[in-house]
């Protein structure tokens, strides 16, 4: 299990397949602060790619301020280690 003494340290997230009956799948990219285990922030879009990623982890920083040196755990790495997050 994933913890976190204090908050704004450590974040994960995974991309998750969404089916649409009749329409292309979704895909949405939570973020989950640890301490408070809180969403911070996601995105949804109709891409696996980084627009996805670097789109959460915007909202993210918009909801909890900066990330600047916080650790994100994901299954997803190439994903979230883009040279565009």
């Amino acid at each position: 299990m994933f913890t976190a003494a204090a908050v704004n340290t450590k974040y994960v997230g995974a991309i998750t397949y969404l089916p649409v009956s009749g329409a292309k799948p979704l895909y949405r990219a939570p973020v989950i602060e640890l301490a408070s285990r809180r969403l911070a922030g996601w995105a949804i879009a109709d891409h696996m790619g980084t627009e996805l990623v670097s789109d959460a982890l915007a909202a993210a920083e918009r909801t909890r301020g900066s990330l600047n040196g916080a650790i994100m755990h994901t299954v997803h790495g190439s994903r979230y280690t883009s040279g565009a997050c």
